[in-house]
């Protein structure tokens, strides 16, 4: 269903933005990830007999990580690089990333970028477990007093970029300008694997602030991760304050 969904998804974007899927003079890029194959786990492995009419092969294919971007690209006739990635939370918004660069780099005339979360079967819920990260009463609160897990949820998302000077000459709508991007890992500077480091994202904040050349004080809104959870939280507002500090 993931690679499915993301496929439509992609074929709509396209066709909105008034570029026809099979008909572009220039290299399109796909970047793209997805959330772990529950489908496959919950309603196709123990069914070895439908395993075994279509193929080992052919199921893997249509149920992994891998082949997400490549899907998109192979039924589209996209030429351009088709890179599916992974990095948990942060998937669809470092596909966004590496779709700056490639354009930046001249691999692609255009990029779609984005990725799909959805587990199955719908709807079936989690259990609370006290010291985890998932809400135990089903709210997610970000910022909050009260803040104290996120929950989460199904969807699928893509954007198509394109180098603004092409997309100014060809007339398209454009919605937004990326000025600059920035990727990093805080390594072993964190409490545990799955915690943030004040440090870690201070410095990729300031990264994306000079590649962007542009001053803090100049920025009136930020999207932030927003986890609800009581470390995330207050660890992602001070990573903001130190970083911003720096110019302000």
């Amino acid at each position: 269903p993931q690679q499915r969904i993301f496929l439509e998804i992609c074929w709509e974007c396209l066709e909105r933005a008034g570029h026809a899927p099979d008909q572009s003079t220039g290299p399109v890029g796909v970047f793209a990830g997805m959330n772990n194959a529950t489908y496959y786990q919950r309603h196709v492995a123990h069914r070895p007999d439908l395993i075994e009419k279509i193929g080992e092969f052919q199921v893997m294919l249509d149920n992994e990580k891998d082949y997400i971007a490549t899907r998109v690209a192979n039924r589209l006739n996209l030429t351009g690089p088709a890179i599916s990635m992974n990095t948990a939370c942060s998937t669809s918004l470092v596909a966004i990333a590496q779709a700056v660069m490639s354009l930046r780099a001249g691999q692609c005339d255009m990029a779609l970028a984005g990725g799909a979360s959805i587990t199955c079967p719908p709807r079936s819920g989690y259990l609370h477990q006290d010291g985890a990260m998932l809400s135990p009463d089903g709210h997610t609160r970000s910022f909050g007093a009260d803040a104290a897990g996120t929950v989460f949820s199904d969807g699928a998302g893509v954007v198509l970029l394109k180098r603004l000077r092409d997309a100014q000459h060809d007339g398209d709508t454009i919605h937004a300008v990326i000025r600059g991007v920035a990727v990093n890992n805080d390594g072993r500077d964190k409490a545990s694997f799955t915690a943030p480091s004040v440090d870690g994202q201070a410095a990729v904040i300031g990264a994306a602030l000079e590649a962007a050349g542009i001053d803090a004080r100049s920025i009136g809104y930020v999207e932030a991760h927003g986890t609800a959870t009581p470390m995330g939280d207050p660890v992602e507002v001070a990573a903001l304050t130190k970083a911003y500090r720096q110019q302000t």
